[in-house]
């Protein structure tokens, strides 16, 4: 679609107020048009990540002067392009991680931020790369700084988080562990490649982490729970090991903690959250995965994980889904475009 084709309107979703699912609603808008170093993208599909349930919900909201529109990443094509863009042409099919605004028929997004859709994958499934892959890579790779040869935890394996995370971890050539809820959640974790998966509603992760390696530890976890697990998270790793903590879905304090396992074995804890980080930092996340994933993906070696998909106006049912956890990989929306 040429630019002179645009609509004057779109669809979107928006959050009538702080609550539940029931306050997410459907609303006409009009088109946005790209900045300098952006592109307007027509959305294929978006994907529904925890932090679009943690800003419905009033906890996280956007950063100052981003839209409150949800939405995180998208999929689709290049249909405009603001001033200074010379590495993408209209009509390019890419995914992009965007600040806000990926639930619409029509999304901005930084030029430098935007991917190519990988041959391998589905326009409708690339939605669902951005937030995961740029997340994982820049905590697993860049921040935990995983190595051939080590060994790797990730908690909720089958999230999306949990599902790119492991794929990532082997494609490095770590040894790779995971917890998940259920048996059928565990096959699924071990059928994306981890060696092993431990249902923690049956057993203690951190004695079984240890049991698996002879009672050394991992190298590296990466953790979206937090404080109910850090006493655990601690125990499970190896001498030099780095806790990588991402989200904090069990909670942000801990009281009465033993912190002497951080001295006694020279662990590193850090951490981050993605989206108030810098144009230029993602920008250079992004060239990270263009250079060392993206032709993984191409390849086919690493693939997109999708659960469902829901079209725009069901977004509620979308919310539903992530909130129950029933889900392995991906939740996408999906415009009809």
């Amino acid at each position: 679609m040429a630019t002179t084709d645009l609509p004057g309107s779109m669809r979107q979703i928006r959050y009538a107020g702080s609550g539940g699912p029931e306050v997410i609603s459907l609303e006409t808008a009009p088109v946005p048009s790209p900045g300098p170093g952006q592109v307007l993208i027509e959305v294929v599909a978006a994907g529904v990540n925890r932090p679009d349930v943690a800003q419905r919900s009033g906890v996280y909201p956007p950063p100052p002067g981003a839209t409150e529109i949800p939405g995180l990443e998208v999929a689709g094509r290049v249909v405009a392009l603001g001033s200074g863009v010379e590495n993408l042409t209209e009509g390019d099919e890419v995914c992009a991680l965007v600040i806000s605004g990926g639930y619409a028929e029509y999304a901005v997004a930084e030029a430098a931020h935007c991917l190519p859709r990988p041959k391998a994958v589905a326009l409708v499934d690339a939605g669902g790369l951005p937030e995961t892959f740029f997340t994982v890579y820049s905590n697993v790779v860049q921040r935990g700084r995983l190595a051939r040869g080590e060994s790797f935890l990730v908690h909720g394996g089958s999230s999306g988080i949990g599902a790119t995370a492991i794929q990532i971890a082997k494609h490095v050539g770590a040894r790779v562990f995971a917890t998940a809820g259920s048996a059928e959640k565990c096959r699924f974790c071990e059928d994306l490649g981890a060696d092993a998966a431990i249902d923690y509603k049956q057993a203690d992760f951190a004695e079984e982490v240890k049991r698996l390696t002879e009672g050394r530890g991992v190298d590296v976890i990466l953790d979206m729970i937090g404080a109910s697990y850090l006493a655990r998270n601690l125990k499970s790793l190896a001498p030099d090991g780095r806790l990588v903590m991402i989200a904090l879905m069990g909670g942000y304090k801990v009281d009465g903690l033993n912190i002497t396992p951080i001295m006694r074995n020279r662990l590193t804890f850090t951490g981050s959250t993605l989206r108030p980080r810098a144009k230029a930092d993602k920008a250079a996340i992004a060239d990270g995965l263009r250079r060392d994933i993206w032709p993984e993906l191409e390849a086919g070696r690493i693939r997109s994980v999708t659960h469902a998909t829901f079209p725009l106006e069901r977004a509620r049912e979308a919310h539903e889904l992530m909130e129950s956890s029933a889900h392995l990989g991906k939740i996408l929306l999906t415009t009809g475009r």
